[in-house]
């Protein structure tokens, strides 16, 4: 199966998502260009697929760096910014359900599912 080439994901991305940013809901437009960022960093294993890939403005991306995606959601929060918590959730979902489907990807299954508890301890205790 062929995926499709970065430029591609950051259109399906894009129109998948909206046209803002998840990390901090700057819009995406031609003053703030998007990027692809990688949900779960491909140093920790993450795959360069569409379920792994957010738009994202250059400054949250380049800022993140390699940092776990609960771990930034946290940053963003105490730098005053809105990241959209419901997006992150579905798109380490997608990509939870899109490994099982596919296979593989044995260094980023741990951490892929050590943010999803996270994610999901904090949701809990906010609600």
């Amino acid at each position: 199966m062929r995926q499709p080439g970065r430029a591609e994901r950051l259109v399906a991305a894009h129109s998948r998502d909206g046209a803002t940013c998840l990390w901090c809901a700057r819009p995406l437009d031609g003053r703030t260009p998007a990027t692809t960022d990688h949900v779960i960093p491909k140093v920790r294993g993450g795959p360069s697929w569409l379920e792994n890939e957010v738009a994202a403005c250059r400054r949250c991306n380049g800022a993140r760096g390699h940092r776990g995606a609960v771990d930034w959601l946290e940053e963003c929060e105490r730098r005053g910014w809105t990241p959209d918590v419901d997006r992150l959730a579905r798109v380490l979902d997608d990509l939870a359900a899109a490994i099982d489907e596919r296979g593989g990807q044995r260094r980023a299954r741990p951490h892929l599912d050590g943010q999803r508890r996270r994610l999901a301890k904090r949701r809990r205790a906010a609600a």
